[in-house]
């Protein structure tokens, strides 16, 4: 089962869910707002795990999954996990669900931020700028209390993250993000030593460019059933 992240459709995730179906079977939806999904009135965190959970709901698989959560995804496959024990079979965390040390959005970020919001804005449709900018601000707080949910699952997870997850520019935000990005994943497999960590040496959009890597590990996951 593989869940999109926020801006990212299941058409997005093709090359990996073709590399995946070479040896499973691959059940991919869209998110309200995003793809074929049709809109809603609400876009934030629990409104897309709503979505996350109607859709394993209906799907009435034959046995628990491993679901592959990416980027917001990665967070909602964490908080399902955690609220259905027998749900999943394990996690596969791409880029996501990270205990972060700290917020990413400062006050100096926000400026930065609400103008990537507005260019994603404008360029998928049913998300406002300011959905999208909430919802990052939103995530902040999620993250801050995620390990609180990783401590309730008890599936194998996997964590499969980028060395510059704000890209390797050296300049504005970049530095501090990827800093608190790696300080988050050290976080979770110190105090969770049991999750495994891989690192890609990649930016956020890792799904796209490093999808053949991305398969490989997942195929090297060992089968949780």
């Amino acid at each position: 089962m593989l869940c999109p992240g926020l801006n990212c459709t299941q058409a997005d995730l093709y090359e990996l869910v073709g590399l995946l179906r070479r040896e499973h079977d691959v059940v991919t939806f869209d998110l309200r707002g995003h793809g074929l999904a049709s809109s809603g009135e609400r876009y934030g965190f629990d409104a897309f795990l709503g979505d996350l959970g109607a859709v394993m709901a209906v799907l009435d698989l034959p046995s628990a999954p491993l679901l592959v959560g990416y980027s917001l995804g990665a967070d909602l496959a964490v908080h399902y996990a955690a609220e259905c024990p027998d749900g999943v079979a394990g996690l596969v965390l791409v880029d996501g669900a990270n205990p972060l040390p700290e917020p990413f959005l400062t006050d100096v970020d926000i400026v930065e931020f609400r103008a990537m919001a507005e260019a994603e804005a404008a360029g998928q449709g049913a998300l406002s700028a300011q959905d999208i900018l909430d919802l990052g601000v939103e995530m902040d707080v999620v993250r801050s209390e995620i390990l609180g949910r990783y401590r309730k699952i008890d599936v194998p997870v996997h964590v499969i993250m980028s060395t510059a997850i704000a890209g390797n520019s050296g300049e504005g935000r970049a530095p501090r993000h990827n800093r608190l990005w790696r300080a988050g994943v050290e976080r979770l497999v110190r105090e969770l030593p049991h999750i495994r960590a891989h690192w890609l040496d990649a930016d956020h959009r890792l799904v796209f460019t490093h999808a053949t890597d991305i398969a490989e590990i997942i195929r090297r996951t060992p089968d949780p059933c």
